[in-house]
């Protein structure tokens, strides 16, 4: 099993010391409290905005310099996702067999049995901010799809593991395999080998977005149906808080707009 080996490598000094990121204690954790996650936020929109406008007076940094820093970047992401998005779904694919699919989406008790990835998933969101830096310091155009996208996703991850929301895992999961390709393509690309998956990059994040939104309209329909419209078709009742459910459902809506709407302009 590759969540048992992966732990059997941890040191147990290490496992100690990472006890709050291993189950989710507001206050404790890093990066727990709204307070965090909006400052976090803001110093992101400033630091853009600051480093937009001190590049101005300084010529981009040459692309040699950043080659392997921006390697070892997107290839630890790629293969970060791809450990993370393999840990999901061992651990899914059990609590399947064992309860069935719906409950696997719905059930709130077994939102904890992998709460530690979702923290973990979550930090991943402030380390991809450094995306947004590679972009500034190279004097690339920032689209406001790719400030919005990165500032909201990790708002978003915090809200969703706040409100112990069971089936963003599934979410989770489709992003993750998103950035195994999108990333894996930037790597590859910055050490100026061809691709063959280019244009499966935006059409991968465009049919991510549409799932994602059939996945929250599922749980929020399978949440209010069976208190409110019991004669109505459904499986079962989801767990859910309403602000986690329809603020992602807004959200990914919002992603889904913008990233048609950025292809469709061929931007």
């Amino acid at each position: 099993m590759l969540y048992e080996a992966l732990a059997s490598l941890v040191p147990a000094n290490v496992a100690q010391l990472t006890g709050p990121i291993q189950h989710w204690q507001p206050g404790v954790t890093p990066m727990s409290t709204l307070t965090s996650v909006t400052v976090a936020s803001l110093s992101y929109v400033v630091a853009v905005l600051g480093g937009q406008a001190i590049m101005r007076h300084f010529p981009a940094v040459p692309g040699h310099y950043l080659k392997v820093p921006f390697f070892l970047h997107n290839v630890l992401l790629s293969v970060g996702s791809l450990i993370l998005l393999l840990l999901y779904l061992e651990r899914e694919f059990q609590l399947m067999a064992r309860y069935g699919l719906h409950e696997a989406f719905c059930l709130r008790s077994l939102y904890f049995e992998v709460e530690m990835f979702h923290i973990i998933n979550y930090y991943f969101k402030y380390w991809e901010f450094l995306d947004t830096f590679f972009l500034v310091i190279k004097k690339k155009k920032l689209m406001f799809l790719h400030v919005y996208h990165h500032m909201a996703t990790a708002a978003l991850c915090y809200s969703q593991i706040v409100n112990e929301t069971p089936l963003s895992w599934v979410i989770i999961c489709l992003n993750l395999t998103v950035h195994v390709i999108m990333y894996g393509y930037y790597a590859m690309t910055s050490i100026g080998i061809r691709c063959p998956w280019k244009k499966m990059v935006t059409s991968s994040q465009i049919i991510q977005f549409v799932i994602d939104v059939a996945i929250c309209t599922y749980g929020i329909y399978h949440h209010y149906v069976p208190q409110f419209a019991p004669w109505l078709p459904y499986v079962g009742f989801c767990y859910g808080r309403p602000a986690a459910a329809f603020s992602g459902l807004a959200i990914l809506s919002s992603y889904l707009f913008l990233f048609i709407l950025c292809t469709s302009q061929c931007c």
